[in-house]
């Protein structure tokens, strides 16, 4: 699965156009992405047929979050489910760094029926592996990560182990975070992870606050194709 982030109707109108197998919707992506409005993702749903997988992050604070803050979450996850989203992609950590399970628990039983991705709050934990081994025992399907801190690239070995971790569990890694055109393929090589997450490579002069482009879509989702057909 190649999936790419949206922030509008018309990016992700162009990510279905372009090959994109599956739309992360977020609003505010200059700031690592929050949750869009009810508005934006009724009507992105509206627009296309590829899954979409919502945002769910209630500010860019930090990834750690309060009672309220979770009951933020798992009112926006409610109303995913009504609009019909396919998925919900969230992250929460404690305050020593560590995967904040019982928060995780309860957004996941709110989640029932939905595909759930635990973001890149895992790459900010205090050891990302250990969070992937604690994660691999949820209810979690799959988990985006960079490998820990800075860009795929430069983690491939730890995304390599991610990815032996979560396939014996059942579950899926996908990779994000600097990935282009002339890296996809090797960075799939490198760690046999099954699914690419694209974000600012998508867009015009690879800026966040720029739209989607279909041409780039076209030719990273070409990229990608001939990569997993290797």
């Amino acid at each position: 699965m190649l999936e790419i982030i949206a922030t509008t109707v018309e990016d992700a109108v162009y990510i279905e156009e372009g090959g994109g197998d599956r739309i992360e919707l977020v609003s505010a992506l200059s700031e690592g992405g929050v949750t869009p409005s009810y508005g934006l993702i009724r009507q992105v749903l509206l627009a296309v047929n590829i899954p979409v997988n919502v945002m769910i992050r209630p500010h860019t604070n930090s990834f750690v979050y309060s009672a309220t803050d979770l009951q933020c979450m798992l009112d926006d996850i409610e109303q995913c489910k009504i609009l019909g989203a396919n998925g919900v992609v969230l992250g929460m950590l404690d305050s020593d760094g560590n995967i904040a399970l019982g928060q995780l628990e309860k957004a996941l039983e709110r989640c029932r029926g939905l595909e759930v991705t635990f973001h890149r709050a895992l790459d900010k934990s205090k050891d990302p592996l250990t969070s992937v081994r604690a994660l691999a025992g949820t209810g979690v399907r799959r988990v985006l990560s960079s490998g820990g801190p800075g860009l795929a690239e430069d983690n491939l070995e730890v995304l390599k182990e991610m990815q032996k971790i979560l396939a014996e569990a059942g579950k899926t890694l996908l990779v994000g975070r600097g990935i282009t055109l002339e890296n996809c393929g090797p960075i799939l090589q490198a760690t046999a992870a099954p699914e690419l997450h694209v974000g600012n490579a998508a867009r015009r002069d690879h800026s966040p606050v720029a739209p989607v482009e279909l041409g780039r879509v076209e030719k990273i989702a070409a990229a990608y194709q001939r990569a997993v057909s290797r």
